[in-house]
């Protein structure tokens, strides 16, 4: 149970890109992870001093079977046409980050920086930092749904993904972007 006294479910969802976890409370999936997660402590977070149910195939709460389905869809190389409800846990900018990506829409990428002037904007503010706004990205705790794939760097630098870079390369590819515009960098926090 959590804090509130609430089961944690996880299953597994074996993917074109690895076996992910999904995680969820009664209502809402809390994360979505990779084999290889950048930041395996943010996932460990979520379900420290919670009692973690892993159910049986045919006691799957509704929100993992809505998950599992929006997978199925978007690994079939389409657009779900819905999104399961989400909680991911985190500060306030981290959440507001997470907004931002969710208006990404499928197909296409934004940058770091646009992402900073978007936030910016709806703070009020002259200016945010790119970096700051790399971490949040970078700590988003539900893959694929909330897109954080879809951010790149300036001129195309595929940098930055919590499930490696050979993932976001074909997340991005699944979505039919043309792979020619981009690189991956020699070195750096994209590998």
């Amino acid at each position: 149970m959590d804090d509130k006294g609430r089961i944690i479910y996880q299953t597994v969802y074996e993917s074109p890109v690895g076996a992910l976890t999904l995680t969820a409370s009664e209502d809402a999936l809390t994360a979505l992870s990779f084999p290889q997660e950048r930041y395996p402590e943010d996932v460990e977070r979520l379900t420290k001093e919670c009692e973690v149910c892993i159910p049986a195939a045919d006691k799957i709460p509704l929100i993992l079977r809505e998950t599992r389905e929006w997978l199925d869809i978007y690994f079939s190389g389409k657009r779900p046409d819905f999104t399961p409800a989400l909680a991911p846990e985190g500060s306030e900018f981290r959440k507001m980050v997470w907004e931002e990506l969710l208006k990404i829409p499928y197909g296409c990428i934004i940058t770091y920086g646009q992402i900073a002037k978007q936030v910016a904007d709806r703070k009020g503010i002259l200016r945010m930092s790119a970096q700051a706004v790399g971490g949040a990205v970078g700590h988003n705790p539900i893959g694929i749904i909330i897109p954080c794939h879809r951010v790149v760097g300036t001129g195309g630098n595929l940098t930055g993904f919590g499930g490696g870079i050979r993932t976001k390369e074909a997340l991005l590819k699944l979505e039919g972007m043309d792979m020619g515009r981009f690189y991956i960098p020699k070195k750096g926090t994209a590998l």
